[in-house]
């Protein structure tokens, strides 16, 4: 990235040499990335990052089928990038379904079958929710919308770098990346738009990106992107190993400075990735714990980072209909490049540090 930022000062769509080298750039990354990830480099459009790849897909797809139909589907706990957008679809005359899910917050697929209509013009779920970690059953959903022929849209910003992913294997027209969660550089994102899918683009203005989203490029961004999937692919399968070690060591620890009966993990127990723990203790509110924490030098949060700023309950707890003591004392832990089991040993026994102080002031 500092090479292209320093060094690259043409624009990739200007002719000249400064602009073929320019492009040259953006597309190598491209061709990298498609390869990677299993698709054609002209089904990937580069975005800002993971909400306006969500956006672009559930607005242009909104547009490009809106004489087909006005009814979406989604579930209860995406991130708000989606509902955010869903929401503003329905200002302006969409329907929306939002599905239910249970208390590990797992869509039940029959639902998403059960929901559709002759009017549905998009079934849009996420593969790993942000918050507990929880894995859908996005190969199933993807079949159902296949069978009825909708076009299904997947958040897969939590998903990259904990669970392989073959576009052109998977059941899937649209799908959300974005390239800070796998150790690449913020305000760079990427959405798969399957050959043969009309999307209407939000921004105009150019000719970029094959005309579905105008804007000069984030050529350094772009380059970061590519060399982080670069990365990866020579990491996953270890990293994915380690986390599972460290997912399993860290419960374990805070189960053990905590007391067990003091620590609730909320999530699907088999169906989770690795590098996400969302666990209550409710003997204390979660700005409490979150607050004591932070003293400690340890970063955690109530929720995605997108909310965290907000004291606001959990929708995602909320949709899952856990107890109140639970949804009020939940902490979202995660860890990746750098951390090791001593960190996560040194959170535990702060953890159960702050916990016997606030029992000895009870």
């Amino acid at each position: 990235m500092f090479e292209v930022m320093t060094g690259q000062f043409g624009n990739a769509s200007s002719v000249h040499a400064f602009g073929r080298a320019a492009k040259r750039s953006v597309s190598e990354a491209r061709d990298k990335m498609a390869a990677y990830l299993g698709s054609s480099p002209d089904e990937l459009v580069f975005t800002s990052g993971g909400t306006e790849s969500d956006n672009l897909a559930i607005f242009g797809i909104a547009a490009a089928a809106q004489h087909k139909g006005k009814h979406i589907i989604t579930s209860q706990i995406e991130h708000h990038a989606v509902l955010h957008a869903l929401a503003s679809l329905e200002k302006q005359g969409y329907e929306v379904t939002y599905l239910p899910v249970d208390s590990y917050g797992m869509i039940d697929t029959a639902d998403v079958e059960a929901a559709i209509r002759p009017d549905t013009i998009l079934i849009s779920i996420m593969y790993v929710n942000n918050e507990v970690g929880t894995v859908q059953n996005i190969e199933e959903i993807g079949r159902i919308a296949k069978a009825h022929d909708i076009p299904f849209h997947v958040d897969a910003v939590q998903a990259l770098g904990s669970i392989p992913i073959h576009l052109h294997q998977l059941p899937v027209d649209l799908m959300s990346f974005s390239a800070h969660k796998i150790n690449g550089p913020q305000g760079i994102g990427l959405l798969y738009v399957r050959k043969g899918m009309k999307l209407e683009p939000m921004n105009h203005g150019g000719l970029q990106e094959r005309k579905r989203r105008a804007g000069t490029e984030n050529m350094a961004g772009i380059v970061g992107f590519a060399k982080a999937l670069e990365l990866l692919e020579k990491t996953m399968e270890e990293r994915m190993l380690q986390d599972a070690a460290l997912r399993q060591f860290f419960i374990e620890e805070l189960q053990k400075e905590a007391g067990e009966n003091a620590v609730v993990v909320n999530g699907h127990p088999q169906q989770t990735v690795s590098h996400i723990v969302n666990v209550s203790f409710p003997e204390v509110k979660t700005e409490t714990m979150l607050m004591n924490l932070d003293v400690e030098g340890i970063a955690a949060a109530s929720g995605s980072a997108c909310t965290s700023g907000s004291l606001e309950r959990s929708h995602v707890l909320e949709a899952m209909n856990l107890p109140k003591e639970i949804m009020d004392s939940a902490i979202r832990f995660s860890f990746g490049l750098g951390n090791s089991k001593k960190d996560l040993e040194y959170t535990a026994k702060k953890v159960g540090t702050i916990l016997k102080r606030l029992r000895s002031r009870a």
